[in-house]
């Protein structure tokens, strides 16, 4: 974005066991790059603090589904109302909240915790408490639908969240270079976020989409896919959000 780099860390929502949370995962990363873009244009485009954002949380919430899937759109709605923990509140350890009562609880968003390490028989919560922690809210969130607006959004705003379907091949045999499969009617099943877009040599346009599966897939955690056809549905349901360090009021119609 303006020749620097804002991207927030790729991540692996299989570890420590497997876990669906790329609904989580997607719409967490493409919103902390832009506040990363935001913070650096407060900063007078000089370096700033990286931001990441807790997909453990935003599972510990269940703002928007489980380990066994969810809808991204709901993330960028439990933004706006309640705001996003720092990824450092709560590490991803990929499970849900056991014990229902305690799902979106103040200690299950952000938390610390002090020593001895937890003996034989201890859960290792004993000695944990509750903190108080910086929220990360959107202003408003929308759909963003075709090529033609999701290059407005990455240009004026910064990366978005896209589902695709993500099929076998894709999954298993992608190596690099820009990705094309026919299919006719994709059936949405992935959440991923994509961060730019470029044309190659032969002139055939593509999208630059960050996974969440590891920097060891693909191409250190990334994929090139092909823009306007071919692509498993990747521009038929986007959804942006736009930060802001300010709790919104919510009597305000959402963009």
């Amino acid at each position: 974005y303006n020749g620097v780099n804002y991207s927030s860390w790729t991540k692996n929502q299989h570890i420590p066991i497997y876990c669906g949370s790329c609904w989580a995962q997607g719409t967490t990363s493409a919103l902390a790059d832009r506040f990363n873009i935001l913070n650096w244009l407060r900063n007078n485009n000089t370096r700033a603090p990286q931001v990441g954002i807790s997909a453990q949380s935003v599972l510990n919430c269940e703002a928007g589904g489980t380990c066994s899937g969810g809808q991204p759109a709901s993330v960028y709605r439990f933004a706006r109302t309640h705001g996003l923990a720092h990824a450092s509140c709560e590490n991803y350890i990929a499970h849900d909240v056991d014990d229902k009562e305690l799902v979106c609880t103040d200690f299950n968003v952000c938390r610390d915790c002090k020593g001895p390490a937890p003996k034989e028989g201890e859960t290792g919560f004993e000695n944990c408490w509750s903190v108080p922690y910086k929220r990360y809210y959107v202003s408003g969130y929308r759909q963003v639908i075709g090529a033609d607006m999701m290059k407005e959004e990455l240009v004026n705003y910064g990366p978005i969240g896209c589902a695709l379907e993500v099929t076998e091949n894709l999954e298993n045999n992608y190596d690099g270079g820009i990705y094309s499969e026919v299919n006719d009617s994709p059936s949405l099943n992935h959440e991923v976020s994509i961060v730019g877009y470029d044309v190659a040599e032969d002139g055939t346009e593509y999208w630059i989409v960050r996974n969440s599966w590891g920097t060891y897939w693909g191409d250190y955690g990334f994929f090139k896919i092909k823009m306007h056809e071919d692509n498993l549905g990747i521009e038929t349901q986007c959804v942006a959000g736009y930060p802001t360090y300010n709790e919104p009021k919510l009597h305000e119609e959402i963009q």
